[in-house]
């Protein structure tokens, strides 16, 4: 603590070395870019949905298979971040997002234009092993460019695109599907991926600290932008080193939740992505049961859901930054944005989950009510408008959290990000494999008060990590280090 105190002294003959060199409207440009690309990963799950019973009567089978290609998905979702976020910590980021985004645009492409079960199913396992890790290479890009204090307000915008998607897809399958036929959700993805793809080729430069430290060092010419001299700040005369290639390991991701405070909160995060998916997925069934509202209306449902973790976006990174502040002015430590914090001696768990708490009692009572709304089915407008605010308190959970996960691993943040995506989308497939059952057998009051009594566990869990966590996470460090 002392050399940290040390460190932060303006008193200091030699100012420590600036986090990054990017400014800070090219930050907001970067995390923007992989922001975007991040929303992929979960839209192209969501806005599928919609299209079920297209698909099934089209390519003349059962609901069940259709429902398979659902499975294996999530399936190869389940594994495949760890092995990109791994190569993106040896190769960079940037040819990591355009080699994937390249294979995303072109299975798109070929599944619109494919026509039999067979050829659905093997398309779906290449776009899940195409898209579904550029959510976990996104945050390694924020920690590279943003310093903790600072990085709150970038962590919640990727948080936001991937959160969002689940409310969005719905609404644009559902509408594609209704206007164009199903092969339309697919021609959507390849135009808006290709965008994107466009986009990062030219305006995405390399981020990886492992390859340019903070921007300064000039990388590979493969890791180049085509435009010399945009993005580019390379003061020191050295050029990176290449790169050691090896197989990229999935198993590094896996080390992640030996430590105890990194799997309690992982779990904490899987219980409560567990409940975000089940309500996406059961919002048409009972929508259109209890209120009789046709393909179109029921996409139009999920607005207010999306619309309130729109709001989130708009103080849940000041909030996060402004509990960060605090904390450091109360240990008398600096609070200058633009150069790192010592973290391993940093209690970021009170810095981040402080904030955590009235956002999750919101999303209990508001589970509760939402349940017993649709059980008496009361007036449509009083579930949409519980909707809003859990796409707000939700949203804002999730950024706490993944502004969390990132700093306990700020060394590895990818890898991090890769194994809490393991936990939270196996989890989230068991429950939802469930839910229908657990409708049948409790009814939708107390289906939703249960979803509440999980979020209750999250609670608790979180609230053990901001006791221990700290102490948990040093002492782990301490035994590495010897």
């Amino acid at each position: 603590m002392d050399s940290e105190k040390a460190q932060d002294s303006p008193l200091s003959e030699s100012p420590p070395e600036q986090y990054s060199v990017f400014t800070k409207i090219e930050k907001r440009c970067i995390t923007a870019m992989v922001a975007y690309a991040a929303a992929f990963s979960t839209l192209s799950s969501f806005i599928y949905f919609p299209a079920i019973s297209q698909l099934a009567d089209s390519l003349s089978v059962s609901i069940d298979k259709i429902n398979l290609t659902i499975t294996s998905y999530m399936a190869v979702a389940t594994v495949a971040p760890a092995l990109m976020g791994d190569a993106a910590d040896i190769l960079g980021r940037r040819p990591t997002y355009l080699v994937a985004l390249t294979l995303y645009v072109a299975v798109n492409i070929v599944t619109a234009s494919a026509h039999s079960y067979v050829a659905l199913l093997v398309l779906r396992l290449f776009q899940a092993l195409a898209i579904s890790g550029v959510f976990s290479v996104a945050y390694g890009v924020v920690t590279d460019i943003a310093t903790p204090a600072e990085r709150g307000s970038y962590v919640a915008a990727v948080s936001f695109a991937s959160t969002i998607a689940p409310s969005l897809g719905p609404i644009l399958g559902g509408t594609l599907t209704y206007a164009a036929g199903w092969p339309w959700i697919f021609w959507f993805l390849a135009l808006a991926s290709g965008s994107c793809l466009v986009i990062m080729v030219f305006c995405l430069p390399e981020t990886s600290r492992n390859l340019v430290g903070n921007g300064s060092i000039r990388p590979m010419r493969y890791l180049q932008l085509p435009m010399r001299g945009f993005m580019s700040h390379w003061e020191k005369t050295d050029q990176a080193p290449r790169p050691l290639l090896r197989i990229p390991n999935p198993i590094k991701s896996l080390k992640i939740l030996i430590r105890k405070d990194n799997i309690i909160i992982t779990l904490a995060c899987g219980l409560m992505y567990s409940v975000y998916t089940c309500i996406c997925a059961s919002l048409s069934v009972h929508f259109i049961e209890i209120y009789r509202l046709n393909q179109l209306q029921t996409g139009l449902i999920y607005i207010p859901f999306g619309f309130g973790g729109t709001v989130s976006s708009f103080f849940c990174g000041p909030l996060l930054n402004r509990a960060y502040r605090h904390i450091r002015i109360k240990q008398g430590l600096s609070t200058d944005q633009s150069v790192a914090d010592n973290l391993d001696h940093f209690p970021v768990e009170k810095a981040r989950l402080v904030v955590i708490w009235v956002p999750l009692s919101m999303t209990i009572m508001c589970l509760v009510a939402f349940g017993w709304t649709l059980h008496f089915h009361l007036h449509i407008a009083i579930p949409l408008c519980l909707q809003f605010i859990l796409g707000l308190v939700m949203q804002l959970d999730f950024s706490i959290y993944n502004a969390l996960l990132v700093d306990k691993n700020h060394r590895n943040p990818a890898a991090a990000q890769a194994s809490s995506n393991i936990v939270r989308c196996g989890m989230a497939a068991i429950v939802v494999a469930f839910l229908q059952n657990l409708i049948d057998a409790l009814g939708i009051g107390w289906t939703y008060t249960f979803m509440a009594g999980l979020c209750v566990i999250v609670t608790g869990l979180f609230l053990v990590d901001y006791l221990y966590g700290t102490a948990w996470r040093q002492k782990y460090l301490s035994k590495s280090q010897t």
